[in-house]
């Protein structure tokens, strides 16, 4: 069974609401019974309870061990049952056996309702960790919205009873001005944002203020922070601070800049000296290569010029010696020995032949190196491919390069000895080059009709 009936069952009727339009917290009282205490917080018999949507009611039950509350959530619009009022239930039940009225404050909470701030901080200074010595003086603007959504929470951190909005918002705003100071001025220090850059970084810094705030005004206030519009950081461009920060900030830029010039110009050429160095190391390998080659053939000459004199001596000691054999057989007499007349032409005519076929080998062998080209020049050229410097490139890597419409006649080239880069196309020595390009395939026949 309710506390109360129907709302017909007699006794004065209240009807228990809210009809403030603008409000966070605000207290019923009675009609006709305002600033009192026991009366106007002794519930009549018969009463009702509205709460429209959005809204919070607030029953406070004031006992010996603490204050006790029951929480009722709009939309709500009938007499007062204890289904909805578990502690009331229990208070009225074991005080008054359900009969007599009860004692309760009655608070309605907006819960839909946002509440906007607005907050100023005057010129404060803020130092750039790279330079301590000169203070930058600022000042910000900005609104904070915020509403109530842990109600519970809420009723635990701020009392209800003679809760007036304006003293809450100034409560707000004072800790809002705090916190945001504090984190502007350890920006650059925890973010690294230089101090002259701040102006330009305002997005970023709402962001990190936001942040900040929302976990504060839950914690302190119990309220929950909604939105957060740093308007403006503004910098005291006149201070003496800004203008000597602006001029070294300025000097060390320009340091860095002329720095970094150095560098790059350095780079440039410690690179170009090292492509100097590889071309010039390229071109002694070959050089040396090729005064090994030509060692080597004339070493292959003198040989055969020098088996040439010993097969020769031989021959000639083997004249000799059949010029004697006439004599073999005459016992020394001076007369014929026909019998060596005859091995000595016999052996003659052999080493004739031997000679012969010995003479004619040579002259092939002379004739072959004589017919035989010389080796090709041992051209290297480098070459700018897309600004950059590739090669230095054989002849036949050039040829390789043209085939493959990597080097055509647009394209600058350069080889130990010129004066400078050249198109491909003016440089005589590479003409043959552009020649050899095969033709392009000829396009497939026509389809058959």
């Amino acid at each position: 069974m309710g506390l109360f009936g129907n709302k017909s069952e007699g006794g004065l009727m209240d009807v228990i609401r809210c009809d403030e339009q603008e409000y966070l917290v605000w207290k019923w009282r009675p009609s006709g019974d305002a600033n009192t205490t026991k009366r106007e917080n002794a519930i009549r018999y018969g009463s009702s309870l509205r709460v429209k949507d959005g809204e919070l009611a607030v029953f406070v039950y004031q006992q010996k061990d603490g204050s006790l509350q029951d929480f009722i959530v709009g939309p709500y619009d009938q007499t007062i049952k204890t289904a909805n009022f578990p502690v009331l239930s229990s208070i009225v039940g074991l005080a008054f056996g359900g009969a007599s009225p009860f004692q309760a404050e009655i608070y309605f909470i907006n819960l839909s309702g946002n509440v906007q701030v607005k907050f100023g901080i005057p010129y404060f200074d803020v130092f750039d960790p790279r330079f301590l010595d000169f203070a930058v003086s600022m000042s910000a603007r900005g609104t904070i919205t915020f509403n109530l959504t842990d109600y519970k929470g809420f009723i635990k951190l701020n009392r209800l009873i003679n809760f007036e909005l304006e003293d809450f918002n100034k409560q707000i705003k004072d800790a809002v001005t705090k916190y945001v100071k504090s984190v502007i001025t350890n920006i650059p220090a925890d973010k690294g944002i230089p101090v002259l850059q701040m102006e330009k970084k305002l997005l970023e810094i709402n962001e990190i203020i936001a942040s900040y705030l929302k976990a504060r005004l839950e914690t302190d206030f119990g309220v929950n922070l909604k939105g957060f519009d740093l308007a403006t950081i503004e910098v005291d461009k006149e201070g003496q601070g800004y203008a000597e920060l602006r001029k070294i900030t300025a000097e060390q830029t320009t340091k860095t800049t002329v720095s970094q010039t150095d560098v790059n110009i350095k780079n440039l050429e410690d690179t170009q000296q090292i492509n100097a160095g590889n071309i010039e190391e390229t071109l002694r390998i070959q050089r040396e290569e090729a005064q090994r080659a030509q060692r080597l053939q004339t070493e292959t000459n003198f040989i055969g010029a020098h088996a040439l004199d010993q097969q020769t001596d031989v021959l000639k000691t083997g004249a000799q010696s059949l010029g004697n054999m006439g004599n073999i057989g005459s016992g020394g007499d001076g007369g014929m020995n026909p019998a060596g007349m005859m091995t000595g032409m016999m052996m003659g005519g052999a080493m004739g032949n031997q000679m012969a076929g010995m003479m004619n080998q040579m002259g092939q062998n002379m004739n072959q190196q004589q017919n035989t080209p010389p080796p090709p020049p041992q051209i290297q050229y480098s070459v700018s491919i897309n600004g950059q410097t590739a090669g230095p490139f054989n002849w036949q890597q050039l040829q390789q390069m043209v085939q493959n419409g990597q080097l055509t006649k647009n394209i600058h080239v350069w080889k130990q000895g010129m004066a400078g880069w050249e198109i491909a196309g003016n440089v005589q020595e590479l003409s043959s080059l552009f020649g050899s390009v095969p033709p392009p395939p000829p396009p497939p026949p026509p389809p058959n009709v």
